[in-house]
């Protein structure tokens, strides 16, 4: 056994920090709940306003959750409340993540819309990489994802992928598809950017 052999057990794996971001109701509280090996730490609360009609509460502070990738990697996921008026948790919890999911409602038209100004604030407070998940897609149409790219701005490393927030595997992917970005970007020559 190699003396890193030892070292890695002994102090245990990489911890990464990704963020799960996007409007509200876009289902970011069940993507981590759907992937988390440990139960999720929720801040949800009542919901009484006007919003009460798409679901029955709302991410306030954050949602955590944990997956171990392997021995030498554990993601730790935190989920950000998606109304404008916890916005000031967006950058608490963005500090040290390593990339971020930005989530969106493929069935709402408004998700796509209000996923322009999250991805704004996200885009100005770290260069990092993320994807962009379509909840609720079975598949993308070309068309479909060109829209998506237009509206949010997107260059072609971007990945777009669909999501069911509530299938495991499903959720698996678009982690996957992160931390392929973030490798890219890692193995990227020094000078060239996200």
């Amino acid at each position: 056994m190699t003396t890193t052999g030892k070292s890695r057990r002994k102090h245990g794996g990489q911890a990464v920090k990704i963020v799960v971001t996007g409007p509200f109701s876009a289902g970011k509280t069940t993507l981590i709940r759907t992937i988390s090996e440990i139960t999720v730490l929720s801040t949800e609360k009542d919901i009484s306003d006007h919003t009460r009609s798409r679901k029955a509460e709302t991410t306030v502070a954050m949602d955590f959750g944990r997956i171990t990738i392997d021995r030498d990697l554990v993601l730790y996921l935190f989920g950000t409340p998606g109304q404008d008026r916890f916005d000031f948790m967006w950058e608490i919890l963005g500090e040290g993540m390593l990339g971020y999911i930005l989530l969106v409602d493929s069935s709402r038209e408004d998700s796509l819309e209000e996923a322009v100004g999250i991805l704004a604030a996200f885009r100005k407070m770290a260069r990092v990489p993320f994807v962009v998940a379509l909840n609720r897609a079975a598949g993308i149409e070309p068309s479909d994802e060109d829209r998506v790219r237009s509206l949010l701005e997107l260059s072609d490393d971007v990945p777009v992928v669909p999501c069911d927030a509530t299938d495991r595997e499903s959720v698996k992917s678009v982690l996957l598809a992160l931390l392929y970005s973030v490798v890219d970007q890692i193995d990227a020559p020094a000078g060239a950017g996200v």
